[in-house]
């Protein structure tokens, strides 16, 4: 596997030093013509230069775009430490790690973990007598093909959207240049491999066709000439069938087949999945929200495209809120189903901090940095539901 590295050229005087790669961006404006060397900014301020200012920028290793100055002032991005061979194994190595945690999208690897763990409990707690140390190896291989099954459907997204991902998500590991796109190709030809394997040799035919399924949904949903994701209605309902039915149906399945038992609902099992379910839809037209601009240059048609971003964040808000009223009405109408003293409140909560943070979306006008940070809320509400789900 190789890590592709990018640099940044800059037209500056031979008098300028090459510096080292990092993520620190330097203006510097002076009266001085453009022969005095930049060295002073590090051994002390040098009487020529008129203003400094030193900023911290994640884009910063981006080509700087074309743009009038006037000639009394200079942009230049910083490279610091070695580049290259140059550097340290150790951080090359430390780079790669990083590069690669980015490539899995930690949110959606939280996600898949969180709620494989809290159906595994939830089988465990309702059959208790049966619980065996010998199943803890076949529950940690489960998670672990669970997680090269997601990190398979989110790598493919990144390699057939390197362009998109340039305007909209350009920290994203291939599109800011840190991984290549062999070494991209590499990891999801390994995570859907070593997935498939592990469940053909541990969980039987019916389960591996479930997994299979989902791999099948993720891949047309990036790989032309499918690339469902192109239309909002069928992006959305595989979504919602990968993150909200396949995963709790196949991990409880999966469960209490290795406890030796026939698969049987029960009503909590049903809540969830049911819940999961309309929440994946809410993640599957809310994502969009922050990647507007980026979609609508590669034309990607999204509900947030087509119905603009007050409305879709008003409709995902809506339909959250809607299941958390339904939650609220099963433990009233269902005492000897639920835990009334837990899943009330939880809900009641989580609504509420559902309306306040909808509430602070409005106010700061639907900007880029809000949008993000209400989108990253909704991930939060979703991690908490699985949290309380073992114990309603």
């Amino acid at each position: 596997m190789e890590l592709s590295s990018s640099s940044t050229s800059l037209r500056v005087p031979p008098t300028i030093p090459t510096w080292k790669k990092s993520s620190y961006c330097v203006k510097v404006s002076t009266k001085a013509t453009t022969t005095h060397k930049l060295s002073p900014l590090f051994l002390g301020f040098s009487k020529h230069f008129h203003s400094i200012v030193l900023y911290h920028d994640r884009s910063c290793s981006n080509p700087v775009p074309k743009r009038h100055q006037r000639p009394s002032s200079i942009m230049a991005c910083t490279q610091v430490g070695a580049a290259g061979s140059d550097r340290p194994f150790a951080d090359r190595v430390l780079d790669l790690k990083d590069a690669c945690w980015r490539f899995l999208r930690p949110h959606t690897i939280r996600g898949t973990s969180l709620g494989s763990v809290a159906l595994v409990a939830r089988a465990l707690i309702e059959n208790s007598n049966m619980i065996k140390w010998s199943l803890l190896f076949k529950a940690f291989s489960g998670l672990f093909a669970l997680i090269c099954g997601n990190g398979y459907i989110v790598g493919i997204n990144q390699i057939y959207d390197i362009s998109i991902d340039k305007v909209n998500k350009p920290y994203l590991p291939i599109a800011a240049g840190d991984l290549s796109v062999q070494s991209a190709w590499f990891l999801v030809i390994f995570f859907a491999a070593a997935g498939l394997l592990i469940v053909a040799l541990n969980f039987g035919p019916f389960i591996f066709s479930l997994y299979t399924l989902g791999l099948f949904l993720g891949t047309i949903y990036s790989v032309p000439p499918f690339r469902m994701k192109r239309f909002p209605v069928a992006a959305f309902l595989i979504i919602a069938t990968v993150r909200g039915f396949l995963l709790n149906f196949g991990v409880y399945y999966a469960t209490r087949a290795a406890l030796g038992l026939s698969f049987e609902w029960s009503s909590p099992v049903v809540f969830i999945t049911t819940f999961v379910t309309l929440f994946a839809l809410v993640i599957a037209i809310t994502k969009d929200l922050p990647d507007v601009e980026g979609d609508r240059k590669y034309q990607i048609s999204t509900f947030a495209t087509k119905l603009g971003v007050r409305n879709i964040a008003f409709l995902g808000s809506g339909i959250l809120l809607i299941n958390y009223i339904v939650s609220i009405s099963a433990a009233i109408y269902m005492p000897q189903a639920f835990r009334r003293w837990l899943l009330i409140p939880a809900h009641m909560i989580f609504a509420l901090s559902l309306i306040y943070q909808a509430r602070i979306l409005e106010q700061a006008n639907y900007t880029k940095e809000a949008i993000s940070g209400f989108y990253r809320f909704i991930w939060n509400l979703f991690y908490a539901e699985y949290a309380i789900f073992p114990f309603i």
